[in-house]
């Protein structure tokens, strides 16, 4: 299975790609100024990968509940389900963006966060549990 990763955001879509190996490894994220051109290029994106599976971050509220970010969320799934027949899983997002965040030092967060790199970080936090959830766990090795 193919597998992509994806931390939407009104400016930039993080990306990740994963496989039946189990590891969810950042892409570079799609940073055009046109909402259009991202889209675009994200279809690009899952085409070129021969993804079978895309894995989408859900932002819920902290009480669980779906604001206006996770319904945008859900009907960017739902195009995504109608575009390219793929199954669109949401998974839970929350703090994936400050987890990815804080692995940068401070004093270069706003020069990060402007390439996309914050946010295929995120991606890749996103598609990692998706992946940990539905793959089995490698056995351990006998001594």
């Amino acid at each position: 299975m193919r597998y992509i990763g994806i931390d939407l955001g009104t400016r930039r879509i993080g990306l990740a790609f994963g496989d039946e190996l189990g590891v969810a490894t950042p892409l570079a994220a799609l940073t055009q100024a046109d909402a259009a051109a991202r889209h675009a290029a994200l279809l690009t994106v899952i085409r070129e990968r021969r993804a079978e599976e895309v894995v989408l971050g859900h932002p819920l509220n902290m009480d669980d509940t779906a604001g206006p970010k996770a319904k945008e969320a859900e009907a960017f799934a739902a195009t995504l389900r109608g575009e390219t027949g793929l199954p669109v899983h949401l998974i839970d997002e929350r703090l994936t963006s400050y987890e990815a965040e804080s692995t940068i030092a401070k004093s270069k967060r706003r020069g990060v966060r402007e390439s996309g790199i914050i946010d295929s970080r995120a991606a890749t936090l996103i598609l990692q549990d998706y992946l940990n959830q539905v793959l089995p766990p490698p056995e351990a090795e006998l001594p």
